[in-house]
C-alpha cells in the first residue's frame, strides 16, 4: 500500500463533491483484454433485473480478507476530505434558495404523528425509526430498501417539517463515490422542504465497497451507488410525504453537485418521472471516460520520470492566465474561454521557479496535462485539464525525493472496479497500460455509471426542466466534458433552441470544482429552476457574485446560456453586472 495515497492540499474544501468481470493488469495485451469482454452480451437487461451482468457472476476470487477492513486506515483522509467537501458545495448550492419558497398548500398540517410513520408499508422497505428531532423540530426518518434476493441494504434519510410545508419535495445528492448523508437535509427542511437523501448502499467514501468479501464484482452494491439509490430516496421519500400530509408533493425536484449532479443527470434519464427539475452542477458524467483519466498526469508523470513540484506547475497555470486573461477584453485573471488559449509553457523553459529551473521536461508534462489522455498512437481519450486549471489536484506530489501522491476517487476505481485487486500498484501503470484500463472501463461501466445518455425525451414530454452549470477552471472534472454532452443532447433533442425549451447550460469562468476562484459564482440557480417549472419563466442569465473573505459581494457578472458569454460593453465598471451583455463567442 502507498501510505502517500491522500487528497492532495487544498482541495479537501471542494466538492467530490460527496459515487472487470476479469481482472486486467496493466500489462494486458489488447487481444486479452477483447476476450475478457465478449461477456457482455446481456448486461444492460441484467441491470435491469438488479442481477449482476453475466460476467460479474464468472467473476475471478481473490484473497479472502476483506479489502473494506485493510483499506480503512488509508482512506479513512479521503473519507474525511469527501465528507467536507459535500458540506462545502451544500453550501455553495444553499445559496441559490435564500429565500423559502411560496408555500403550495396553504395552512397545510400533518395528518398523522411523526412516530406512526413507522407504521407506513412501501414494498422492500424496513422504516427503522419515525421521531422529531429535537434541534429544529422536525420529523426525522431513517429506513432501509432492499432488492431481494441481493441482501443489500440502502438507507435513506427524510425530513419533513412540522410547520410550514411548502408542499414541495427534494432529493439531495451526494459526492464522490459517498451517496449523500442526513446532514444535507436540514438545511432544505428549515425552507419547508420535504426532503431526501441516502447512502446509496453503502457508508463511507471509500470505493471497496465495489467488491464483496471474495473480492469479486458486488454488482448489486456497484449498481445501488450508480443509480438505484437515489430513486429508491425519490420513491420512499414521495410516500412518506404522502403519508404525513396526506397529500402527494405538487412539484419534486432534485439538487446536487458533482457526483450529486450525476445524480440528477441519471434521474432524468433512467427515471424521468422522479423529478419535476434538476439542478446539476458539475456533473460527473461521462464517469466512465472522465474518472479513469484523473489518473493521466500521474501516468504522465511516471513515463517521463519527471514529478512536477507544485511551484511549477502553478508557475504554468498563473503564465497561462497572464496570457490569456485580456483576450476578452477585460484583464481580471480569469480565462474567460479556456478553449481560445492555446499558452505554451516552453515560455517558462530556463526561468526560475524558486530555487529550481523550470526545464524542456517539465514544460513537455504540463503539455500533456493539458492535452490529455491519449493512446500510444496519438488517439483522443478524454478532456485534459483546461488551461488557467490548478493542476496539483490531480498532479499531486509529495516527499522527497519527489514522488507521485495520485487523488483518491481515481486510484480506487482503477484498484476496485478495473484491476480488481486492492493492491493494485498504481506506479507500474504505462500509457498503454493506461489506454487498456481506460477502454475496460468505458466497456465494462458506461452503461452502469456513464449518465451520458443524450436522449432525455421522457423527461422533456412530462415537462421536466434542468440547468446545468459548470465552473470553466475545473481542476477535478473537466467542463469540456459537460459541453460536449450538452451538445449531444442538443443534436439528440431537437437543436439548440428545442432544448433550450428544457435544458441549459451555464459555464463560470476562473471558478473551480467547489466553485472558488478569481471568477463569478453562479446563484440562484434554485430559484431560477423552480420559476422555469411553476411558473414557465426559463432563465435567460444567472447572477455570478465575486465576495470577498467577509463575504461581502465585489463584484457581480451575468451568465449567460451555453453557447453565449458575457461581452463587455466598453465602459463602465467590470465589477458590475450592467456592464455586459449576451454575445456568441468569436473563434
Amino acid at each position: 500500500m502507498n501510505e502517500n495515497v491522500i487528497p492532495p492540499t487544498g482541495i479537501s474544501h471542494k466538492l467530490w463533491g460527496a459515487d472487470a468481470a476479469t481482472r486486467v493488469p496493466a500489462d494486458a495485451s489488447p487481444t486479452r483484454f477483447a476476450a475478457t469482454n465478449q461477456t457482455r452480451v446481456g448486461h444492460d437487461k441484467a441491470q435491469h433485473r438488479g442481477e449482476a451482468p453475466r460476467a460479474a457472476r464468472g467473476a475471478r476470487a481473490l484473497p479472502t480478507e476483506a479489502p473494506e477492513r485493510r483499506l480503512l486506515r488509508v482512506h479513512r483522509p479521503i473519507q474525511q476530505a469527501i465528507v467536507v467537501s459535500a458540506i462545502s458545495v451544500a453550501v455553495t448550492l444553499g445559496r441559490a434558495a435564500e429565500a423559502p419558497p411560496k408555500p403550495l398548500f396553504p395552512d397545510v398540517a400533518p395528518v398523522c404523528p411523526c412516530e406512526s410513520l413507522t407504521k407506513v408499508s412501501i414494498p422492500n422497505t424496513t422504516i427503522d425509526s419515525a421521531a422529531i428531532d429535537p434541534s429544529d423540530g422536525s420529523c426525522r426518518v431513517t429506513t432501509t430498501v432492499t432488492h431481494p434476493p441481493s441482501g443489500d441494504r440502502v438507507k435513506v434519510w427524510i425530513g419533513l417539517p412540522v410547520k410550514n410545508w411548502n408542499g414541495r419535495f427534494r432529493g439531495n445528492g451526494g459526492g464522490g463515490f459517498s451517496g449523500g448523508s442526513a446532514g444535507s437535509l436540514r438545511g432544505p427542511v428549515a425552507q419547508g422542504f420535504a426532503a431526501g437523501a441516502t447512502d446509496t448502499g453503502h457508508e463511507g467514501g471509500s470505493g471497496s465497497f465495489a467488491l464483496d468479501v471474495n473480492g469479486r464484482l458486488n454488482w448489486q452494491a456497484i449498481i445501488d451507488n450508480a443509480y438505484l439509490g437515489i430513486h429508491d430516496m425519490t420513491v420512499v421519500g414521495k410516500a412518506l410525504t404522502q403519508a404525513f400530509y396526506g397529500k402527494a408533493p405538487r412539484y419534486s425536484y432534485f439538487v446536487g453537485g458533482s457526483s450529486g449532479g450525476r445524480q440528477g443527470l441519471m434521474e432524468a434519464q433512467r427515471f424521468p418521472e422522479d423529478y419535476d427539475g434538476i439542478v446539476s452542477a458539475c456533473p460527473a458524467i461521462n464517469w466512465h471516460r472522465f474518472l479513469p483519466a484523473d489518473l493521466w498526469p500521474q501516468v504522465v508523470m511516471v513515463a517521463a520520470k519527471n514529478f512536477v513540484p507544485k511551484a511549477k506547475l502553478d508557475a504554468a497555470t498563473a503564465a497561462a492566465v497572464a496570457a490569456c486573461d485580456a483576450s476578452d477584453g477585460v484583464k481580471d485573471g480569469v480565462i474567460d474561454d479556456p478553449s481560445r488559449c492555446d499558452y505554451d509553457p516552453k515560455a517558462l523553459v530556463g526561468t526560475k521557479v524558486g530555487d529550481d529551473t523550470f526545464t524542456e521536461a517539465d514544460a513537455e508534462v504540463v503539455r500533456e496535462i493539458w492535452e490529455g489522455p491519449r493512446g500510444p498512437d496519438g488517439s483522443f481519450l478524454w478532456h485534459g485539464l483546461s488551461r488557467g486549471t490548478e493542476l496539483f489536484a490531480l498532479a499531486g506530489t509529495t516527499g522527497s525525493p519527489l514522488t507521485g501522491r495520485p487523488f483518491g476517487i481515481p486510484l480506487d476505481w482503477f484498484r476496485f472496479f478495473l484491476a480488481q485487486d486492492p493492491k493494485w500498484d498504481w506506479t507500474s501503470l504505462t500509457p498503454a497500460g493506461f489506454e487498456l484500463l481506460w477502454k475496460q472501463s468505458v466497456e465494462q461501466y458506461g452503461v452502469v455509471f456513464g449518465t451520458d445518455n443524450p436522449d432525455l425525451t421522457r423527461f422533456r414530454d412530462r415537462g421536466g426542466k434542468l440547468i446545468i452549470y459548470h465552473g470553466l477552471a475545473d481542476q477535478l472534472i473537466p467542463a469540456d466534458g459537460t459541453i460536449d454532452y450538452y451538445k449531444r443532447l442538443q443534436q439528440r433533442m431537437g437543436g439548440a433552441g428545442s432544448t433550450a425549451q428544457f435544458a441549459r447550460l451555464f459555464l463560470a469562468p476562473g471558478v473551480d470544482h467547489g466553485f472558488r476562484g478569481r471568477g463569478p459564482t453562479p446563484t440562484g440557480q434554485f430559484e431560477a429552476v423552480i420559476r422555469w417549472v411553476e411558473e414557465g419563466k426559463a432563465p435567460d442569465m444567472l447572477l455570478g457574485e465575486r465576495r470577498d473573505q467577509n463575504n461581502k459581494v465585489i463584484g457581480t457578472r451575468p451568465l449567460f446560456p451555453y453557447p453565449n458569454i458575457a461581452k463587455y460593453k466598453g465602459s463602465g465598471s467590470t465589477d458590475e453586472a450592467e456592464n455586459f451583455v449576451s454575445s456568441l463567442p468569436t473563434r
